[in-house]
């Protein structure tokens, strides 16, 4: 058996959270814009993974919210067994508010955002910004957890310098104020994507706590997959650019998919029909935009590919130019376009 192989078997094992089950080790993580109701029925066409986790959803809006008009607080009902939704704000209270609306709605869980590092979620006191305020932080999980029965994960960042310290303390923090589980992404808060995530930080958080911890930061292949549990000893994985590119990665890793010369043009012509069904065309085609440079990522020329897909103002246009792609038949490339991960 190839160190592949044993860590895939790691993966396809479940794991407990609150004790709720969750199927394997493999989740996908939030992301802003990308990670819609949309995106997440293709991925769940190939399937493959523990948990879906929602973009950020604005925690002082959820209460109110009406999920047949939110572009971002929306679901499929067949998808609310294993999808978590994430909320930002600045407060306990309205975030304990945003986490009970949560579970009347019937999702697997809640996650609380302590890691976006964009300059407007941070200058509204939200995400990577209470990483400045432990105890503020720490009181935001803790009323969260208080205030519902269903499993309390936080997504977090090293901090705002880096000092591994700093992060071991914040996951003790957390998981003293009730966190059933946390995904750690091992970046400084100032350093969006620029360098490498330091893996070894994420050693040194599982080791500090006793509740799983998932690890998070350039998983673009199996390798890297098996390389990150292996140094870092962590529960499990959450997926997030790469997915965007390949939605079939979490069926790819944990049961064996193997896509075909079709796969890629299936993916991105599904996408336009999913996007349709939940929204109307101008958003969709705003949406669709977003998820082309990182489809264009696993492509050897995927610049220019991304630059023939991007000049659509309709989805009847991005089909034509989807097809006009796929006429040549592409080169894929077995790790992503960086510089395409915007």
């Amino acid at each position: 058996m190839t160190d592949n192989d044993k860590y895939t078997s790691y993966i396809q094992q479940s794991i407990t959270i609150k004790g709720r089950k969750v199927a394997n080790r493999l989740f996908l993580a939030p992301m802003a814009g990308l990670g819609h109701v949309a995106f997440r029925e293709l991925v769940s066409e190939f399937g493959g993974y523990g948990l879906l986790f929602t973009g950020m959803c604005s925690a002082k809006a959820l209460p109110h919210e009406n999920p047949r008009v939110s572009p971002v607080f929306k679901w499929r009902e067949e998808e609310l067994p294993s999808l978590v939704c994430q909320i930002f704000g600045p407060d306990p209270a309205s975030m304990a508010a945003a986490a009970q609306r949560i579970e009347r709605e019937g999702f697997f869980g809640v996650d609380l955002n302590f890691g976006c590092s964009v300059a407007a979620i941070c200058k509204r006191g939200c995400g990577a910004e209470l990483l400045k305020t432990p105890a503020l932080a720490a009181e935001i999980v803790a009323r969260v957890r208080e205030s519902v029965s269903i499993p309390v994960f936080v997504k977090f960042r090293t901090g705002w310098e880096n000092n591994p310290t700093l992060a071991t303390d914040m996951a003790k923090r957390f998981e003293d104020a009730g966190a059933d589980a946390m995904v750690f992404h091992p970046r400084v808060a100032p350093d969006r994507r620029s360098r490498p995530p330091r893996w070894e930080q994420i050693a040194m958080v599982k080791e500090a706590v006793s509740i799983p911890v998932f690890g998070n930061g350039n998983l673009f292949d199996i390798n890297d997959a098996s390389t990150m549990l292996e140094q870092t000893g962590c529960d499990g994985l959450s997926i997030g650019r790469m997915a965007i590119a390949k939605p079939w990665i979490f069926a790819e890793w944990s049961q064996g998919f193997e896509p075909d010369a079709t796969t890629y043009h299936h993916m991105a012509t599904r996408m336009t029909e999913l996007l349709l069904k939940y929204h109307d065309e101008a958003f969709a085609v705003r949406l669709y935009k977003k998820f082309i440079p990182y489809f264009s990522a696993g492509f050897r020329f995927g610049h220019s590919i991304c630059k023939q897909l991007l000049k659509a103002d309709t989805m009847e246009n991005l089909r034509e130019n989807i097809d006009r792609v796929f006429e040549t038949n592409p080169e894929t490339v077995a790790r992503p376009n960086i510089n395409l991960f915007t």
